[in-house]
């Protein structure tokens, strides 16, 4: 089993993307749109804190601590990604602005077909090996591939079969649910995932980058006058991140190589597990405070 995942661990990372991206595609139609579009500010605020203020506090815990490679490699990750199917499934939830969330999704996830090589090559050039190029096409192409096609023929999905969209989706993000779990449990098999060759320094700080991103999801939005229900969808789509597309980012930057130890990589995946983990339980934490608040 360790052995098969090893070698097919970029595949897997990319089928589960694909799955989540159609299950979310499936529940996308043009007119959720329409109502965003005639009221742009919240989607802009949206698009601004998920393209420029999420990376700039990245890179402020980069430039401030010391953290290692493979951390500072996971963060940037973390920061470039855009939210994910999960953000807008938590917005429903939270009673949010739910066609919002979905937009801010949509176009984020457009938007890091440039955006996600260009963070991560400011943010983690400098701890990288000389000889390194980052892929920047590769990513791209792998975003387009993985992220944009499947959401679009989610969409087709929809609007050609309306009766069958909800249980497809459905299918569709529980066999991406299946994939990371196979991701957790190949890499637990592998040993890329030890918490005694991680310092507890070093995890005190990424852990106050995961909460100070969720810092900012829940208060900075507050000083810009909108409306309960979309400050809810937004601060889903900052914290919530589309930890999918972290991990195809990961394998493609670092190919597992059979018989070979990587441990900057090793701690990038750490660093992404450790926030997708986070993420869930502050998610949950907002849905139950936010149902408690009048809209």
């Amino acid at each position: 089993m360790i052995a098969w995942y090893i070698e097919y661990e970029y595949w897997v990372a990319a089928v589960q993307l694909v799955l989540a991206m159609l299950g979310m595609g499936a529940g996308l139609q043009i007119a959720d749109f329409k109502k965003v579009a005639m009221q742009p500010k919240a989607a802009t605020i949206g698009l601004l804190l998920q393209l420029i203020v999420v990376p700039l506090i990245a890179l402020g815990f980069v430039a401030l601590t010391n953290l290692p490679p493979g951390m500072v490699i996971g963060i940037a990750i973390v920061a470039s990604i855009p939210g994910g199917t999960v953000s807008n499934i938590f917005t429903f939830m939270a009673r949010g602005n739910v066609p919002l969330s979905i937009s801010i999704t949509a176009l984020t996830s457009v938007a890091c077909l440039v955006t996600t090589p260009m963070i991560l090559d400011f943010l983690i050039s400098d701890y990288m090996t000389d000889s390194f190029v980052m892929p920047a096409k590769k990513v791209a192409v792998e975003i387009g591939l993985c992220l944009l096609l499947p959401l679009g023929l989610g969409m087709v999905f929809l609007k050609r079969l309306p009766n069958y969209a909800e249980p497809f989706s459905n299918l569709c993000i529980k066999g991406s649910l299946v994939g990371i779990g196979v991701i957790v449990i190949g890499s637990l098999g592998a040993g890329r995932l030890n918490f005694a060759n991680t310092s507890g320094d070093d995890i005190a700080v990424l852990c106050a980058f995961i909460l100070g991103l969720s810092l900012v999801g829940i208060w900075l939005i507050k000083g810009f006058g909108l409306a309960n229900e979309d400050n809810r969808a937004i601060e889903m789509e900052v914290v919530v991140r589309n930890i999918n597309l972290g991990f195809l980012l990961k394998v493609s930057l670092f190919p597992t190589v059979a018989g070979e130890s990587n441990p900057v990589a090793d701690m990038a995946l750490f660093t992404i597990l450790l926030y997708g983990a986070w993420q869930l339980a502050m998610g949950i934490f907002l849905i139950f405070w936010r149902r408690r608040e009048p809209l």
